[in-house]
């Protein structure tokens, strides 16, 4: 395998990694904060790409649409929240993940009468379809570079939200003792409707990022949502660092993995052989980096609350 299309995967693991943080970080300040399992985060994902889909086709513009996808989203987010998930606070883990499930299966149906069963349409911004010449010989689409820029960007300013700003303080506050923020006049349920609006923000840049590159369709987001739970349980529940290095590994074992092991098989196996047994081979891998962290380090990486 030349070194040019090693590094050409790097950073489609780098890109998958990053849009994978958005999910796992949105999951893990509601299961951090909140102490709540939400299988439907996933959901919102694809809530968010069809928003993305819906709005660019209204207003023939991608970046039009963005403002738009992003309020959506997090309408619908603190929608669910108000009326739905807060009964959940109170109750074990387990009815959280029962109904939680079921948020699922409405959603997707939900979804399916709205727009149809059909896969929606959602096309990359006509200024980023063409590739950059990275180095000679390496040219690399240019809108999974704004995808690794956007990525980038939202990590470096949610860490800045969470560590450095009052906003930030409170969330961590209620993360750590709910009970004594209540008392100190923080309006707790105020601040779980914030927080999850603002998962399901991030949510949609996910959704709106990766609808061009994947399929915007029913169901998209359960795939998706199973890496964002290896993503925190390998960084560490509740943790925002954890989440980040988790889901850069989590990215690049993934992506490297679908590339490397099917050569490495053809050098033993037929191509056939390889062809069908590589993906599988790969998927496996995340899940024993998980086994290994795991055994290293049971609570992840980077432990922490808030």
């Amino acid at each position: 395998m030349s070194g040019l299309l090693l590094l050409e995967q790097s950073l489609n693991g780098l890109q998958f990694g990053l849009m994978l943080f958005l999910l796992a970080a949105g999951l893990t300040l509601v299961f951090g904060i909140m102490d709540m399992i939400n299988l439907a985060h996933g959901s919102l994902y694809m809530i968010g790409a069809y928003f993305a889909a819906t709005f660019v086709q209204l207003t023939g513009s991608f970046i039009a649409a963005i403002p738009l996808t992003l309020a959506a989203t997090a309408i619908v987010g603190m929608l669910l929240e108000v009326t739905i998930l807060r009964r959940l606070y109170a109750r074990d883990h387990m009815s959280q993940v029962l109904a939680t499930f079921a948020l699922i299966l409405i959603t997707n149906e939900v979804v399916r009468i709205i727009w149809g069963s059909q896969p929606m349409p959602l096309s990359t911004p006509a200024l980023l379809s063409g590739p950059v010449e990275l180095l000679p010989g390496l040219s690399y689409s240019s809108y999974r570079l704004v995808i690794i820029a956007v990525g980038v960007t939202v990590a470096i300013g949610l860490f800045l939200l969470v560590t450095k700003t009052k906003t930030g303080m409170l969330v961590r506050a209620g993360a750590s003792n709910r009970e004594m923020a209540t008392a100190m006049g923080v309006n707790i349920k105020t601040l779980f409707t914030l927080v999850f609006g603002f998962g399901a923000t991030l949510c949609a840049i996910a959704g709106m990022m990766l609808g061009p590159i994947l399929a915007v369709q029913v169901g998209m987001g359960e795939d998706i949502l199973i890496l964002a739970f290896v993503v925190i349980v390998i960084g560490g529940i509740g943790s925002i660092r954890g989440a980040f290095v988790g889901s850069l590994l989590v990215g690049i074992v993934d992506t490297l993995g679908r590339t490397v092991i099917p050569v490495l098989l053809r050098e033993f196996f037929s191509p056939q052989v390889a062809s069908n047994a590589g993906p599988a081979l790969a998927s496996i891998l995340i899940y024993l980096l998980m086994a290994v962290v795991l055994f290293w380090k049971p609570q992840g990486l980077f432990p922490a609350r808030g």
